[in-house]
């Protein structure tokens, strides 16, 4: 019988980007075996995943969403089950990991309940409702985070790290004499962080010395780009591709506080200051964060404090106290455990036999 295993969860690049990572790792490792991703028409792999076959259940949020979007969701529950139980029968996987998200949920569920083998990975640092009740049905279970154990009830629960893209290496020693400053707020951008950022650079007055790469995501991007002025210090980008020349590039670099970038900040060694997005379900980006900040592995500061006059001022502590950026480059590396992506894939494997 073909080995076959079923890879659910996305949404976004937090639960889908590791998902990704381990599906590749598993292919190199033996390529005959059978990958087929399960996820949303609403998330990021309904247009990112096309390296393996993709299966969409009509499934989308509950959490920051209106009464009549909840509705919707609510009322195709027994569609998206019926959904998922003829993806299992179909399929016939002997193997199904859920890496949150979406489609997660139900898929890796049913999939527990008729007896596949099954496995979870959650990335945050506070769990999410979903996965925590899954882990009531699933007996091995992944985290990044130590404190995560402590949310779950599987069997075995491993902290084993956050699988990243394979690019995601050690960025080489800066050469530059100018202080280079990366912002970005994920593939979408973020609007907190956008017009914070724009204000303050309305100004230049206070930046000699300093270049600025600002990411602004699709809906921002024309009117942050406006706002640029000519011989402004600032680049203003839709979108960052490939993002590690940029990491590389970056002496500091204020971001979202989501698990993957997190993870790929650790892998790079890069210094941070995260500004977590509020409204992340169950304040996971901000637990994320603090985790970091208490080990001296990253700066912090809330979306609500996070003003024009705070980002000049930071930016230019930084820039005088590069001891500081050293500090956060030395302690943010402990986060990454290499090979994550590897040894989940050889976990799943060796379950297959």
């Amino acid at each position: 019988m073909k080995k076959k295993i079923i890879i659910t969860g996305g949404g976004t690049g937090g639960h889908l980007y590791p998902a990704l990572s381990v599906a590749n790792a598993i292919e190199k490792i033996d390529p005959n075996i059978e990958i087929h991703f399960v996820g949303s028409p609403y998330g990021l792999e309904a247009r990112m995943v096309k390296k393996y076959p993709l299966h969409l259940i009509p499934i989308g949020g509950l959490l920051q969403t209106s009464i009549l979007h909840r509705l919707q969701v609510l009322v195709r529950v027994p569609v998206v089950i019926f959904k998922c139980f003829r993806i299992l029968f179909s399929i016939k996987p002997q193997f199904v990991f859920g890496f949150g998200g979406y489609a997660s949920g139900p898929m890796t569920l049913l999939a527990a309940l008729v007896g596949k083998k099954t496995a979870l990975f959650e990335s945050n640092a506070h769990p999410g409702i979903t996965n925590r009740i899954l882990s009531m049905f699933v007996r091995n279970s992944f985290v990044t985070f130590d404190g995560a154990k402590n949310f779950f009830k599987s069997e075995n629960i491993n902290q084993i790290g956050f699988p990243v893209r394979s690019e995601m290496k050690k960025s080489p020693p800066k050469k530059n004499s100018a202080f280079h400053v990366l912002i970005f707020g994920g593939s979408q951008g973020a609007h907190g962080i956008n017009a914070t950022v724009a204000e303050a650079l309305q100004d230049s007055s206070w930046t000699n010395g300093i270049e600025f790469v600002h990411q602004t995501g699709k809906m921002d991007f024309q009117t942050i780009s406006a706002k640029v002025r000519v011989g402004s210090p600032v680049k203003v980008f839709e979108y960052l591709d490939p993002i590690k020349d940029y990491y590389d590039w970056a002496d500091v670099i204020f971001c979202r506080a989501g698990a993957s970038t997190i993870a790929e900040m650790a892998a790079c060694g890069k210094a941070a200051h995260f500004i977590p997005f509020p409204y992340a379900t169950d304040q996971h980006q901000l637990r994320n964060a603090e985790k970091l900040v208490a080990s001296g592995a990253a700066m912090m500061c809330e979306q609500k404090s996070f003003t024009p006059e705070y980002f000049k001022n930071m930016v230019l502590k930084l820039k005088n106290e590069r001891h500081l950026l050293s500090q956060m480059e030395q302690n943010i590396v402990k986060f990454h455990k290499a090979d994550a992506a590897e040894k989940m894939a050889a976990f799943v494997i060796k379950a297959l036999v």
